[in-house]
């Protein structure tokens, strides 16, 4: 086997995650300049989470989990797994092209199920509209999907890492676009939707193409293969769909508060930079990696694999998760108060903000757990706990309504977050020794979370003496990046004094680079 470096290939996925995400503050603020948290806003939000939703379901479920680990054994033990892939790919595309267009067609159902208390004012047909427009991206952004796959278990993660900036600057651009030349844009936005789709499919297309790979269109076959890819990906996509229930709970309850439902969207935009550069690189690498190596019978391999992506994912995202609490406020003011964002808006992003923070380790756990079992091509455990914390997340969501509002939308997903955490630790106890922590990650984890620690109090105490600063429109982005450089500084600094980490651990991923 040709191994993939783990660490090397982790920095390449999350360097392109983190451009992916630098490029979508820039497409959030513009929006938030443009359109606030007002109806437009709201009715475009929900409108495009209804294909993300159905992507997450169908392509993340189905193939990230279930179809990634056959291919990468295939292509592992030599057997065919282009012509799997293939098979794959018509599959798919014929079934998302009907599902485009019942889609299309119950959009009222579809938007009212997302966000019932849209019912009765202008928020609802304009999410109709735009929804309609852009609801064809699920079948592009699925195949996608798919051929991103592929080109992992190759260990070509720069193709598949640079689809998401692509679609960020396409966003941009219309949106430039429609503001210079005076285009409604709402409709600019819902319009940008179906390009990008179709951009992303081209370029990884593509990429494919380049590896002498070819996915052109054919009729179907169900072969055996195909057969037993459904059995696997039955229970995973159960299981994202329990995750969209979740999120569909949350807008539901986001909903019969006046621009709630895009408080929730920009604040997991910010959640989302740590959670994507993070989570969705280890996840990405280490499932085609760990699959590959238990089709060798490289146990001792899948264990360092595991407990080395734990332990990065670990150092990482603890002191994000801290940042996100203690300066939730500064970072929400800098990033998205002007135009027609205002203060209210602000502290109310800011509040969801802070639970979302506190519910980031949870997050980056399943992507670090959840490879363990889909590489075992078990489905059916994560099905289970997800159903677990689907109930959790809505008595939660729910219950919590009438007395804390939106915010029980975003407390129930941090909860729920845990909970799905603590049920996949657990289930891997049987897995034996590959999924057991090793000596050096038990040293060094209570020792990460004191260096996030200290680097909180330097965070508090430095919001503090920077506020006028954060105040002023000419310094706030300057006095930002201060309080940023000063959280970094005081956790490597602390974190090394203590050996959380080594500066030999750096120098030897500047080496794998």
């Amino acid at each position: 086997m040709k191994p993939i470096s783990l660490i090397r290939s982790i920095l390449t996925v999350g360097g392109w995650t983190l451009l992916s995400r630098g490029a979508g503050f820039a497409r959030d603020m513009m929006m938030a300049a443009y359109l606030g948290a007002g109806p437009v806003a709201d009715a475009f939000n929900v409108a495009f989470s209804l294909p993300n939703m159905f992507r997450r379901f169908f392509a993340e479920g189905a193939f990230n989990m279930a179809f990634v680990p056959m291919f990468s054994k295939k292509l592992e033990g030599g057997e065919d797994a282009e012509g799997f892939a293939r098979d794959a790919f018509n599959g798919l595309a014929a079934l998302l092209i009907v599902f485009s267009v019942l889609g299309t067609v119950a959009m009222p159902a579809l938007v009212w199920a997302m966000a019932s208390g849209f019912a009765g004012d202008q928020r609802f047909d304009l999410a109709v509209l735009y929804g309609q427009i852009g609801f064809n991206y699920i079948l592009f952004i699925s195949l996608v999907a798919l051929l991103s796959g592929v080109l992992n278990a190759y260990g070509h993660f720069t193709e598949a890492g640079f689809v998401p900036v692509l679609m960020n600057l396409i966003f941009i651009a219309m949106m430039w676009l429609a503001a210079w030349f005076g285009w409604n844009m709402g409709l600019t936005l819902a319009w940008a939707v179906p390009i990008t789709g179709v951009a992303q499919l081209a370029f990884t297309w593509y990429s494919a193409a380049k590896l002498g790979l070819s996915f052109a269109p054919r009729w179907p076959k169900i072969t055996p293969e195909i057969k037993r890819l459904a059995i696997i990906a039955g229970p995973a996509i159960l299981s994202g769909g329990v995750v969209q229930i979740n999120m569909l709970v949350g807008r539901q309850v986001a909903s019969y508060t006046a621009g709630a439902v895009s408080w929730l969207v920009y604040a997991d935009r910010l959640y989302q930079l740590p959670l994507g550069v993070v989570a969705i690189a280890i996840g990405t690498v280490l499932l085609p990696d760990l699959s590959r190596r238990l089709r060798a019978g490289d146990e001792a391999g899948s264990r360092e694999s595991f407990n080395r992506g734990t332990e990065f994912a670990l150092a990482l995202t603890f002191p994000a998760a801290v940042a996100l609490m203690v300066i939730a406020l500064p970072l929400t003011s800098v990033l998205y108060q002007r135009g027609a964002f205002g203060v209210d808006d602000t502290a109310a992003t800011a509040l969801v903000l802070a639970i979302y923070g506190a519910g980031l380790p949870s997050f980056v756990l399943h992507k670090v757990y959840q490879p363990l079992y889909y590489a075992r091509e078990d489905s059916r455990s994560p099905f289970r706990f997800a159903i677990v914390s689907m109930l959790v997340n809505a008595v939660i969501a729910v219950g919590l309504m009438p007395y804390i509002g939106f915010a029980a939308a975003a407390l129930a997903t941090t909860l729920a977050g845990w909970m799905m955490a603590a049920q996949l630790w657990f289930g891997t106890r049987r897995m034996g020794d590959a999924a057991r922590f090793d000596t050096r990650f038990r040293s060094r984890a209570p020792r990460i979370i004191a260096a996030s620690a200290a680097m909180g109090v330097a965070l508090w105490f430095g919001q503090v003496l920077l506020g006028d600063m954060l105040a002023s429109h000419a310094w706030r982005y300057a006095a930002l990046a201060l309080l940023i450089s000063l959280g970094v500084l005081v956790y490597f600094a602390f974190g090394t004094a203590i050996g959380a980490f080594r500066l030999t651990d750096f120098r030897r991923l500047r080496r794998q680079r």
